[in-house]
């Protein structure tokens, strides 16, 4: 942790230290009052997943605006959260280890926590956890429905885990979990349109599959920022689980929007300083690897296409210039990260600004919680 805070709240904007972790509070309020009318016409409940910000007072404006509750992709993230007061998460992971498991029933003394599983072993694990702390904790099978990551490859063993957790008096099954992540970044509509109705049928399949041996299921959740409205609309899902929409970052930026598809704007910045200007086309600015992730690819100079950001070091960011462009020693700029997650994760907190001015410093509460 910094000794130094970036900003206080009242400062001018040209005066925050850089590297700094901006959050533009006018465009991510419009970000989350689109995201709460997409979704309040319909059946469909928003889960907004908190990996993204890992902030509580954006888990709490969510919360507010009529989401159902969070997911978390760890439990020590979760902690935090529940900690902060939000009673309904979702752990969109799997959960092994009998410190992790103890910890997540545990919590689930306190609130309504989630969990997933796709294989027999974590069902008896949990269930021992979750006996030993006298808690009924929420578990959904997961389904690789095109994510080729974790999940269930066939109807067979989604019905047996189903049947399971049913049968087990510490657990209740809430459902399936049938997130395809890499559809998020299929860059045409098309593609994406077609990833998800894959992604439907198999989620529907599965979900009779388990029904006709007599197990309700009370749900079927996933989607991301990308795809969100197709799962909306594919009458498959009955929640969704968009994140990054709230700050928008590069990549996402990168994706074709559909017709009627949602403009949402970028919120979040990496505030940075020319710190050298060796060469008439080389600037040099103090936002390297340390202040914004590059694993979804570089983050673009805000409003000035003139400028790219073209290699990153530990604490240097090298951009390119074109002639028109003569950004000076000293001057600021901003950048949108290639991938929010990752970045804000790099950062202790958010220094919220509206117009030119400072609002609000939010702690970014979740930074870190890896286990």
């Amino acid at each position: 942790m910094s000794p130094w805070k970036a900003a206080q709240p009242g400062d001018p904007l040209p005066t925050v230290d850089t590297p700094a972790l901006l959050l533009d509070l006018d465009a991510f309020e419009r970000n989350l009052q689109r995201m709460a009318q997409a979704m309040s016409a319909t059946q469909v409940r928003l889960r907004p997943h908190a990996k993204s910000h890992k902030c509580p007072e954006i888990a709490r404006r969510q919360v507010a605006l009529g989401a159902v509750g969070i997911c978390c992709q760890k439990v020590s993230e979760a902690a935090v959260f529940v900690d902060a007061g939000i009673d309904d998460i979702l752990v969109t992971n799997e959960i092994v280890g009998a410190a992790k498991l103890q910890r997540l029933a545990q919590l689930a003394t306190r609130a309504r926590i989630g969990v997933l599983v796709d294989h027999v072993s974590q069902v008896r694990a949990l269930a021992s956890a979750a006996r030993a702390a006298q808690a009924t904790v929420d578990v959904y099978v997961e389904v690789d429905v095109g994510g080729n990551r974790c999940g269930t490859v066939s109807e067979e063993s989604a019905v047996r885990l189903a049947q399971m957790i049913a049968d087990t008096s510490c657990l209740r099954f809430a459902g399936l979990q049938c997130y395809h992540g890499p559809a998020q970044h299929l860059r045409s509509p098309q593609q994406r349109g077609a990833a998800i109705i894959n992604a439907a049928l198999t989620a529907s399949s599965t979900r009779a599959a388990i029904e006709s041996r007599g197990i309700p299921v009370p749900r079927v959740t996933g989607g991301g920022t990308g795809t969100f409205l197709l799962e909306r609309d594919s009458g498959a899902f009955d929640e969704v689980q968009p994140g990054s929409y709230v700050f928008m970052d590069r990549d996402y930026a990168d994706n074709r929007r559909s017709a009627g598809g949602i403009a949402f704007e970028h919120a979040l910045f990496v505030r940075t300083t020319v710190m050298s200007r060796p060469s008439a086309s080389r600037v040099v600015v103090d936002a390297g690897l340390k202040a914004s992730s590059i694993d979804s690819g570089m983050p673009a100079v805000w409003q000035q296409p003139e400028l790219r950001y073209i290699k990153a070091a530990d604490e240097h960011g090298l951009l390119s210039v074109s002639a028109i462009s003569t950004p000076a020693l000293g001057d600021a700029l901003m950048l949108v990260p290639g991938h929010c997650d990752p970045t804000v994760n790099l950062y202790d907190e958010l220094v919220c600004f509206r117009g030119d001015v400072v609002e609000a410093v939010w702690p970014i509460a979740a930074r870190g919680a890896l286990l």
